[in-house]
């Protein structure tokens, strides 16, 4: 891509044309998608000493990535300001090959309380079976309270910032800040703030998204990436998803591609969206609180203005504490436009119940009353608007 003019290229233009080969392609815009596993090099010689590719790799088996890959990898990097980028099958194992690569037997970990449930389940399963033991925090906590919460043995503390549910802003550069005075590494799921929060600038060693969501768009794909920004941490990191095998397929590569060019309209349509119908849902008698980081209401609004650039489409709502779950579950069970699905990101608006979903151990993750969860698709506000009035009216009067 040409150097802009006047400073760097806007968002949505390095997005357009991040990661093309443009016309050494022969001309077509976007990139070929290139399918492989063995690695076939002239002579043996060249097989060990002068087949050295990318990320100062032998690539000698297709496990190690390809083309296509390569050039998610650079896209995923321009977005979250990182150097180098690991693309891997879901977002899950972006969160595990992470977290292995750093910890082992006897080792220490500190997780918010708010953390991703599969996150949570890996470090209460597999990682308790190895010997890896986990703390629950709470995701609120200050620069001292985490100095307090790390020991000896402590390697990791990772955030989640706003948690995917319950929307606590945490206070990274705080977190990293005390992490990095007892060296340890400050690991990040950055999905919700993805390009809205810049994990390199505020301490964040290895930054994690599930690039199912805004960078697929469109429900149906499965990637994650997992971007660092030191040659010492992406080693660490490459190297730990190619012992476990962890590969992700070229073809959802170039389909993540595609969606990237598209990311930043989607984004900021959505994210206007999202706000106009939390704004309208917080002005409801129905409703007891909206917990979404760019209001003004919300309890960490001034941590989100400091540090994110922007907001997304998911948050959630709390219901007045006289309604009751099976309230909340009808009210869900009759929207139209909403679908009742885990994940988010993508075109289609979707709604799914959190409370008598959630494990909490540091802090009870009650808000008041029933809770359920919010993604604003592509669909007309009105008509969103309209849904859940018609929504709202299944609740006992």
């Amino acid at each position: 891509m040409p150097e802009a003019p006047h400073g760097k290229h806007g968002f949505a233009t390095r997005m357009s044309h991040a990661g093309r080969a443009g016309v050494r392609i022969h001309g077509f815009v976007n990139p070929p998608v290139h399918r492989g596993s063995t690695v076939l090099f002239p002579d043996c010689e060249s097989r060990v000493a002068g087949a050295k590719k990318r990320y100062d790799q032998f690539m000698t088996y297709g496990t190690q990535g390809g083309p296509t890959h390569y050039a998610l990898e650079d896209v995923i990097a321009e977005i979250e300001g990182g150097t180098r980028c690991t693309i891997l099958g879901t977002g899950l194992a972006a969160v595990a090959v992470p977290l292995l690569a750093f910890l082992k037997a006897g080792d220490h970990c500190l997780m918010p309380d708010s953390v991703y449930g599969p996150a949570r389940n890996l470090a209460t399963t597999l990682m308790q079976g190895w010997g890896i033991e986990t703390t629950f925090y709470d995701p609120c906590v200050d620069e001292a309270g985490m100095a307090a919460l790390i020991r000896p043995n402590t390697k990791v503390v990772y955030t989640e910032s706003p948690g995917s549910h319950t929307f606590e802003v945490q206070d990274v550069p705080a977190i990293s800040r005390a992490a990095h005075a007892r060296g340890c590494k400050v690991l990040m799921d950055n999905t919700w703030g993805i390009h809205h929060f810049q994990p390199f600038r505020h301490g964040v060693d290895v930054s994690i998204q599930a690039l199912t969501k805004y960078v697929g768009g469109h429900s149906d794909i499965l990637l994650g990436s997992a971007t660092v920004n030191s040659e010492e941490d992406h080693l660490a990191v490459r190297s730990a998803a190619s012992i476990l095998g962890q590969y992700a397929s070229p073809d959802d590569c170039w389909l993540a591609l595609r969606g990237v060019r598209t990311m930043a309209m989607r984004l900021k349509a959505q994210a206007e969206a999202g706000l106009e119908v939390a704004r309208w849902l917080e002005a409801r008698p129905e409703v007891k609180q909206v917990l979404h980081p760019a209001l003004p209401s919300h309890p960490q609004h001034a941590l989100w203005k400091r540090d994110f650039s922007g907001t997304c489409s998911l948050f959630g709502v709390v219901l007045q504490p006289r309604y009751s779950q099976e309230d909340m579950f009808r009210l869900v069970d009759s929207l139209r436009l909403f679908g009742i699905g885990a994940s988010w990101g993508g075109f289609e608006s979707l709604a799914i119940p959190t409370t008598g979903f959630l494990t909490r151990t540091a802090e009870t993750g009650d808000f008041g009353g029933p809770t359920f969860r919010i993604h604003v698709g592509l669909e007309e506000v009105p008509d969103l608007l309209a849904d859940l009035e018609q929504g709202l009216g299944t609740l006992p009067r």
